[in-house]
């Protein structure tokens, strides 16, 4: 448990430890026009208490890693959750919608937390001296670069010292605390609710702007439940409770006293608690927290783009594994450039955390409200609360998140319409894909020949047999594979022992092995074989062949066994069932998919692919 708790300090709580950086200094911008007295400074630190305690401890912690799906959490995996307790198929669509557009909105999240997250690290050294202004953007560019590079050699060598690394910042944050409280201890009085309650009265709609900067103190808290698989809700309560909301809440409660005391400080708080001394060093330990608050999205959206890949929401795409040791150590060259060339143009569109502060907190708001109705659909149909604790809970956090969202949206025109955009074109692409399988699938189905017909004709007109086996790969249960029928068509041979595969993927994280595959004899020289995987595991199939032989007596030599692939060529018509413009999308998606070949992990040199046209 000491090493878990390590760990997910390092991985999980990096985005949200680094929120003291810019959060309160942008509570106090020039455009919110709230003035630096003593009520407003402690009508925010109430506001920001109190969100951290509801938003954090009490929605996430609480409830929130309460749904697991089989150890795993994340907007995907509440999903599949939340499909388990409905079974109309319009209400699995509103459900798998909503998965669906909080993931993409995910993706808006990751791009834009490496940015601000490093630049306002590096914007300490203004605080040095004015002379480092001009460098700030060359070093901000070069330390993105640099971190972005080293994706594709994992991370596994250098993730040892997230941990230790991400301790000294939490240490750090709650000394600097600790020194200005001391000298001003009025500030703690701002922990009572009443003086938020008071800020947002006198103030209406500047304190209602206002909320969308004290979101940015609870950024993070949707990686905690994100990274549930990898630590457990445990070891994550317990990282939480006894070292990171005491470091965040001292360190914010000792920005506070520094305002108090020096209005002019409001400038950049959190740099002016050290003394002049010390403020380059500080910048070093922050860039570093920054840099792994960055990583830990990163990892984020790669493990979300494979859950999507393997859950049939997105293309197949070349996924690199980086360590022999941990599953979840994966490089995805796309996603990592994309990625990439999203932060840079963001850092020098906006060019200041201050700016693009306004663009950040939408995304996550967003999928923020997605997650609590899941969670709803969660406590009232698979864990059948009371309805009152449902209702109770439902309200309370959507009250809550649906502030932080509409106070947010009023930041649509400063930057907020990035990540927006960013979501909603993955949102399509994810959708459209979705679709397109199932209307690819319903058309290599319809079209099928009945495996009995199949079998019956065999009978009645036998074919040269030949040695070895015959791979078949299919996306469909039902009937006979085209590349099966294009064989026989086109060679008029039939192998000794004819495979029909089907690779499916559940909505649980883990298949145990004894599930991993299933073997049913349709004829003397025909099966069909399915292979089970979970969410989070990768196909292979050189393991497919080894569990065959164990639990079912079936070897396979490699050398004398071919894979059929059908090779789709899609035809774009005018028909029903999406539109035009998502069916070339669609086709254009399949044509740059991974090749099954490279995805399950099939020697090239035993493939052949033959081509089937379909009419979408």
């Amino acid at each position: 448990m000491p090493v878990l708790v390590l760990a997910a300090i390092g991985v999980v709580y990096g985005d949200i430890g680094t929120s003291p950086l810019y959060a309160l200094k942008e509570c106090f911008s020039k455009e919110h026009g709230i003035p630096l007295t003593q009520d407003a400074i402690f009508g925010v630190l109430s506001l920001l208490f109190w969100s951290i305690l509801i938003v954090v401890t009490v929605k996430y912690l609480i409830f929130i890693l309460r749904a697991d799906n089989n150890g795993e959490g994340g907007i995907l995996a509440l999903m599949a959750l939340a499909l388990r307790g409905v079974m109309n198929l319009k209400g699995r669509w509103w459900i798998a919608a909503l998965g669906m557009f909080g993931a993409a909105m995910f993706y808006g999240d990751g791009m834009i937390t490496p940015a601000i997250s490093v630049l306002s690290a590096v914007e300490g050294l203004e605080v040095a001296s004015p002379l480092f202004s001009k460098y700030v953007l060359p070093i901000t560019l070069m330390i993105l670069l640099v971190l972005f590079y080293f994706q594709r050699h994992g991370t596994a060598a250098i993730g040892r010292l997230f941990g230790p690394i991400t301790c000294v910042w939490f240490a750090v944050l709650a000394t600097l605390g600790i020194y200005h409280i001391v000298g001003t201890p009025e500030i703690l009085k701002a922990v009572s609710p009443h003086y938020g309650l008071r800020f947002a009265i006198e103030h209406g709609w500047q304190a209602f702007i206002v909320l969308g900067s004290v979101f940015l103190a609870v950024t993070g808290a949707e990686a905690l439940y994100a990274d549930m698989g990898h630590f457990g809700s445990k070891a994550i309560r317990i990282a939480w409770l006894a070292l990171v909301m005491p470091a965040l809440l001292l360190n914010y409660f000792g920005q506070g006293a520094l305002v108090l005391k020096a209005p002019a400080s409001i400038q950049n708080p959190f740099y002016m608690m050290a003394p002049q001394w010390a403020v380059i060093p500080l910048v070093v330990i922050a860039a570093l927290a920054t840099v792994i608050a960055s990583q830990a999205v990163i990892t984020g959206a790669l493990s979300l783009t494979r859950q999507a890949i393997l859950m049939g929401y997105c293309p197949r795409m070349k996924i690199v594994h980086t360590s022999e040791q941990e599953i979840g150590q994966i490089y995805i060259p796309a996603v990592n450039w994309m990625l990439l060339v999203s932060v840079i143009g963001l850092v020098l569109y906006f060019r200041n955390s201050g700016q693009l502060a306004a663009a950040y907190g939408i995304a996550v708001t967003t999928t923020m409200v997605i997650t609590t109705l899941l969670a709803y659909i969660v406590m009232k149909r698979v864990w059948q609360w009371h309805a009152a604790l449902v209702i109770a809970c439902a309200v309370l956090f959507l009250l809550i998140d649906v502030a932080f969202f509409l106070a947010n949206a009023t930041k649509i025109a400063e930057g907020g319409w990035f990540p927006l955009v960013i979501g909603a074109g993955a949102f399509v692409m994810l959708s459209t894909w979705k679709r397109g399988r199932g209307i690819l699938l319903e058309r290599l189905s319809a079209e099928a020949i009945p495996v009995d017909t199949f079998l019956s004709s065999l009978k009645r007109a036998p074919l040269q047999e030949i040695d070895g086996t015959a791979i078949f790969m299919t996306s469909s249960k039902i009937g006979i594979p085209h590349a099966f029928l294009h064989n026989l068509k086109h060679n008029k041979t039939l192998h000794e022992r004819n495979i029909l595969l089907t690779i499916s993927f559940a909505d649980i994280p883990f298949v145990k092995e004894t599930d991993r595959i299933k073997l049913e004899q349709l004829d003397s020289k025909v099966w069909r074989m399915e292979a089970n995987y979970g969410f989070k595991e990768d196909p292979n199939v050189s393991e497919i062949f080894r569990l065959c032989e164990k639990n079912h007596g079936m070897a396979f030599d490699m050398m004398d066994t071919s894979f059929f692939l059908t090779r789709e060529i899609l035809v774009v018509d005018q028909g029903r069932h999406m539109a035009t413009w998502r069916k070339r999308l669609f086709a254009r998606l399949t044509r740059n998919a991974t090749r099954p070949t490279d995805f399950f992990g099939i020697p090239s040199n035993r493939v052949v692919e033959l081509g089937a046209v379909i009419a979408l």
